[in-house]
């Protein structure tokens, strides 16, 4: 066995193999499998308002949107745990607890 030599170029894949590899990843078309495993709803201050947004678990990604500010916790909180309710309907098995 030799000794490293750290002028000698590392051995696997070349950075053009790897630019082809991500390109083909980002061309490849979806699976097909658009089902949401899990869904949640986060309530945040931002600039002196209250944001409700949705994060959504799917099998290859994780998806954060924001719904809409409010001018209360209270009244994000509600609209929160609406949102939630709701969604959680259309997920597989439905709602945990009805």
């Amino acid at each position: 066995m030799g000794d490293w030599d750290p002028t000698e170029p590392e051995s696997g894949p070349s950075a053009e193999d790897k630019a082809q590899a991500r390109k083909k990843w980002r061309t490849e078309e979806p699976s097909g499998r658009h089902e949401a495993y899990a869904v949640e709803t986060v309530v945040v201050p931002e600039r002196g308002q209250w944001a409700v947004d949705v994060v959504v678990v799917f099998e290859d990604e994780v998806i954060r949107r924001r719904i809409q500010t409010y001018r209360t916790e209270r009244l994000a909180h509600i609209s929160a745990d609406l949102i939630k309710r709701i969604a959680l309907r259309d997920l597989p098995g439905g709602p945990i607890n009805g």
